[in-house]
């Protein structure tokens, strides 16, 4: 299974009930009864809680300490600190550890929810060897709860993990903040809900199934839950131009950026001079929000004549939503959540299908079985009852195509079902418990029947194998099940997408049989941030290399799973390992990265080789998927966001308006300071004579500036004593935060007018305020604390230990709390600049954020996107799917949205007869010489005037000189011209062609021709 350790807190508990309050509530102890190494503590277990933010006393119980921001660094940036004390606080019970069951606790128990508690009465089956990544054969017969809870510790032993084995009361509910259920009758779930949605306080109350491919999800949150925050954005605000005095009055802001606004939102005023009515904190609302200006809900006739300044920002209120109990929308169940509008028809039908499965299951006690038409027919039948009970409210029609297809795979718990709704569900559970983002309200019905083989499936391709597989066989037949085995594919990352994504393959088989292959290759290495969300690593992986332990955790999923780890950055630099021939060999290309420049060098790989690559990514709670099919979809570079906004270096350097600007400046200066200087004094101590011939070469203006950074480390600013430090971190608040802004207002006083009238200081200008240094005001001893700790660690200086306590830091500059860490200096500077342009100040976590440029991230987003992105590979390995069977999909957690449609196919161009796309590659075998590619061209009817290899030009028809070269081979005018080696591993040398007609001259873009000269 995934790498062992023991546990802490790990309570195992035994057909007992009623519920205990300590198994949910209470710290939890050892249990001793679980296995006899799991007495005592080592010094890895105590290690490893206190990675995870956790404190053991001496009898054995675990106290939670504060959040550990290092661990839960990308989810604070996505739920902030109020978010996550409600989480660790929060006690949930799940109930059905088949797969969906487990995907949904390992996403809470990586969340950091305070405890979990496992009900299951089940025993495993070989059957849910293909959903449960926790399971192995050894757990084969015994009790789910009990198979699953040591290895869900081990994700966090900051959370307390509990089981159940007995039967569930509804009293037992009451000591949960969120109960969630996976496989539970409709009956008793009726049952359970009425309880929690009348208990004083209610409990939110979530029932979920997923049935091959096809899965339901049903919310209810009580009478009254209230939501504090409906989509987790920051909120929007607005530089404020001029305010008329009008009934309603029209506020128009400056064109700097675009206005978020939209007509109802609720903002407030500050910072308005003149009309200072406006500046009461009191709430007001827009009507009619434009792009750079809105109308306000407010008259403004009365109100002082608006003079200069302000800022208007959004006000978000809670919302309170009023949940209808299952008993009550089974009968009345509102609007379903669409996740695909060219299914429009489904979930109304689903809605009735699931009713009907529950029916089926109570009068036969069993599941249909897959390939039986009379199941399938008497599972039509109960949809067809319940259709025409609804009266007035019936379908008009029914899909009896898309019921057998239910009908056949509904016992199956697939992976890639069960991956995306644990992401969806335990999104959920998250609101349930904290109030952040908006609930899902309050059905919603999934299917991927597109995923199924193109061809028909027979029944007996649907008959279990008595193999780990059979669920999957269930549903996609014997023959798919084969090609997933055989396949070969290649995962480009091993992070947080690719650890899940190499869960879902060795669950579903891929690259499990004899010729199968997975390739899996990262350059990074493991730190303790990724174990929030990157599940398949530990505490004591940290510093090791991602795609060894990644691939080591995924064979002990699936020991039958051939995968090879490369430690490689798939880039032009390691094309000697990831060679012409690897490309060739691989069926499929999986994308798991974080950054856009590897994204489109992977594409161009793909496009080149003809391969499909499966796109996906997570910001937040978002999350996409794009499918590159090649000649049935455009590539993944075909479209781009377009590039990020950049403020003006004098902006940021002298007229900031927002704390980006101030951290954009802090940023530099750091770098200017603890960077630069530092490494151009090295570097001169290193060899001057050699750093004197450097700086020869380059400009004076430059020059100049290097030596005065080294003259000033070495001479006027060196550093012997701490008390030297202290003084220079003294010196260069002065220098920074009054003496620049003393000149800056100097050369443009308050008062100043431009040339063309308008006040210097007009909107988004702020004009600033110098600081007088108090050794009273913390902000200022923590700049001068973080500036002179790393001043002496520059100068290799020790550092005494009071100096991190400001009470006497503080004696320490008059007489002229943090720790040593890089952005305590960082913040200190955008908060002081902040202050000199009275911008609002950030904490060092939200600085973090935004200077470190920390991409927000959760587990169920990741878990979502690769769930989908499984459901996509089903299509790309069976072949023969049209592109309307794929899906590219965008969806944001937060809201709820779901949005899925299909892939915009390739642009294509034409000549004459001739048609290509950018997936088509021209090929010509032969070592041909310059004019017999010419001649091969002009057999198409195209005359080339240009060929070039890279950068360099192999032939153009405007240079005489070039006839000479018309009887060389191509490939050695390229060693010659280009300065290329053809390495011994490549068959061909490609070369660009520009072309024209040969009959109206008109150029013709044609595609790269590749040259097969060995």
């Amino acid at each position: 299974m995934l790498p062992r350790k023991r546990s802490v807190g790990a309570v195992v508990e035994e057909d007992r009930e009623p519920i205990a309050e300590e198994a949910v509530q209470k710290k939890a102890k050892r249990d001793c009864s679980v296995s006899s190494e799991m007495a005592g503590s080592s010094a890895m277990e105590e290690e490893n809680n206190r990675a995870n933010g956790t404190e053991v006393d001496a009898n054995g119980n675990r106290k939670r300490s504060e959040i550990d921001e290092d661990l839960h660094s990308r989810q604070l940036a996505v739920y902030g600190r109020e978010t996550m004390r409600r989480l660790v606080a929060s006690n949930v019970l799940i109930s059905g550890l088949q797969g969906l069951g487990a995907e949904i606790a390992k996403n809470l128990v990586l969340a950091g929810v305070k405890s979990i508690t496992l009900h299951d009465e089940g025993d495993v089956e070989l059957w849910d060897l293909s959903s449960n990544f926790f399971f192995s054969e050894d757990d084969i017969g015994k009790n789910r709860a009990l198979a699953c809870v040591l290895k869900l510790q081990e994700l966090n032993n900051a959370v307390t993990v509990s089981t159940l084995t007995g039967t569930l009361s509804k009293e037992q509910l009451s000591c949960f903040q969120a109960v969630v259920f996976t496989d539970l009758s409709l009956e008793k779930a009726i049952e359970f809900d009425d309880h929690c949605h009348n208990h004083q306080p209610s409990i939110p109350f979530i029932r979920c199934e997923v049935r091959g491919l096809f899965g339901s999800l049903f919310c209810d949150f009580g009478p009254e839950f209230t939501v504090f925050d409906l989509d987790g954005e920051e909120p929007h605000t607005g530089i404020i131009a001029s305010i008329s005095s009008d009934n309603p009055a029209l506020v128009s802001c400056v064109d700097d950026e675009r206005l978020e606004f939209q007509d109802g939102d609720l903002v407030v005023f500050s910072e308005v001079q003149g009309m200072t009515e406006l500046n009461d904190g009191k709430p007001r609302k827009i009507k009619s929000a434009r792009p750079y200006s809105f109308i306000l809900d407010e008259d403004t006739t009365q109100f002082g004549a608006y003079k200069k300044g302000g800022i208007v920002t959004q006000i978000k209120e809670p919302k309170v939503l009023r949940f209808r109990t299952l008993r009550e929308a089974l009968v009345e169940s509102g609007d379903f959540l669409l996740s695909d509008f060219s299914k429009f028809g489904h979930p109304p039908l689903l809605h009735l299908a699931f009713q009907a499965l529950d029916k089926f299951r109570y009068e036969m006690d069993r599941f249909p079985v897959a390939g039986s038409e009379d199941d399938a027919q008497k599972l039509i039948s109960l949809v067809i009852s319940f259709n025409e009970s609804l009266g007035d409210g019936k379908l008009e029609e029914v899909d009896k195509k898309l019921l057998h297809h239910f009908a056949n795979g509904c016992k199956a718990i697939l992976n890639p079902m069960a991956a995306m709704f644990g992401g969806i569900v335990g999104q959920e559970v998250v609101k349930a418990c904290s109030g952040k983002f908006h609930p899902l309200f309050q059905f919603f019905y999934f299917d991927s029947v597109e995923s199924l083989p193109a061809e028909p499936l027979e029944p007996s391709d649907l008959k279990p194998l008595n193999c780990r597989y059979d669920a999957q066989i269930s549903v996609f037949g014997s023959k798919l099940q084969k090609k997933l085995e055989e396949a070969k594919v290649f995962i480009v990352g091993s992070g947080a997408l690719g650890c899940e994504f190499l869960k879902n393959l060795a669950l579903m088989g891929v690259c499990c049989g004899q010729k199968g292959k997975l390739n899996i290759t990262d350059d990074d290495v493991i730190e303790k941030s990724n174990l929030s969300r990157q599940f398949l690593f530990r505490d004591w992986n940290i510093g090791q290399a991602k795609s060894t332990v990644a691939a080591s955790a995924a064979v002990s999923i699936n020991p039958s799973l051939h995968i090879e780890a490369f430690q490689n950055r798939a880039s032009p630099d390691t094309e000697n390992v990831f060679d012409d021939a690897f490309w060739e060999s691989t069926d499929v290309v999986i994308n798991a990265l974080d950054n856009v420049t590897a994204r489109m060098y992977i594409d161009a790989r793909c496009v080149y080789f003809q391969k499909p690559l499966l796109e996906s990514g997570t910001l937040g709670a978002k999350c996409n998927t794009q499918m590159v099919v090649p000649h049935l979809t455009e590539n993944y570079g075909a479209s781009r966001d377009p590039p990020e906004k950049q403020a003006p270096m004098c902006t940021v350097h002298s007229f900031p308006h927002n704390i980006d600007h101030c951290l954009t400046w802090a940023l530099s200066e750091f770098e200017g300071l603890l960077e630069k200087t530092p490494n151009e004094v090295n570097a001169f101590l290193c060899n001057p004579s050699a750093y004197a011939s450097a700086l020869k070469s380059q400009g004076d203006a430059q020059a100049r500036d290097l030596l005065d950074r080294v003259l000033e480390c070495l001479d006027k600013d060196r550093c012997e004593t701490f008390q030297d430090c202290i003084n220079w971190a003294r010196l260069r608040f002065e220098d920074y935060f009054s003496n620049r802004v003393k000149q800056l207002t100097f050369t443009f006083p308050e008062d100043a007018i431009t040339s063309t009238g308008v006040p210097f200081w007009s909107a988004p200008k702020r004009f600033p305020r110098p600081l007088e240094f108090s050794s009273s005001d913390l902000g200022h001893l923590h700049f001068v604390m973080a500036a002179s700790m790393l001043r002496a660690e520059t100068f290799g200086i020790p550092i005494p230990g009071w100096s991190k306590y400001p009470k006497k830091l503080a004696d320490a500059v008059d007489k002229d709390d943090d720790t040593n860490y890089h952005m305590d200096l960082i913040a200190g500077l955008a908060n002081m600049r902040a202050r000199n342009y009275s911008i609002p100040e950030v904490d060092k976590l939200k600085a973090k954020f935004i200077a470190g440029r920390i991409i927000p991230a959760i587990a169920t987003a990741t878990a979502m996107a690769t769930g989908l992105v499984c459901l996509e590979l089903y299509k790309v390995l069976a072949g023969g799917h049209k592109v309307e069977d794929y899906r590219n999909t965008f969806a944001n957690l937060a809201l709820p949205l779901f949005s899925m449609a299909e892939p915009v196919p390739p642009n294509v161009m034409k000549h004459r007869d001739m048609s290509w796309t950018i997936w088509d590659r021209w090929i010509v075998k032969g070592d041909l010489t310059l004019r017999e590619l010419l001649r091969w061209l002009k057999d198409k009817g195209l005359n080339a005037y240009s060929i070039s290899s890279g950068t360099s030009l192999l032939y153009n028809s405007m240079f005489p000189r070039h006839s000479n070269r018309m009887d060389r081979k191509v490939v050695d005018l390229i060693k010659e011209v280009a300065k290329v080696e053809v390495p011994p591993y490549r068959r061909h040398v490609d070369v660009v062609v520009a072309c024209e007609d040969d009959k109206d001259g008109d150029d013709v873009d044609i595609p790269l021709v590749s040259i097969y000269f060995r």
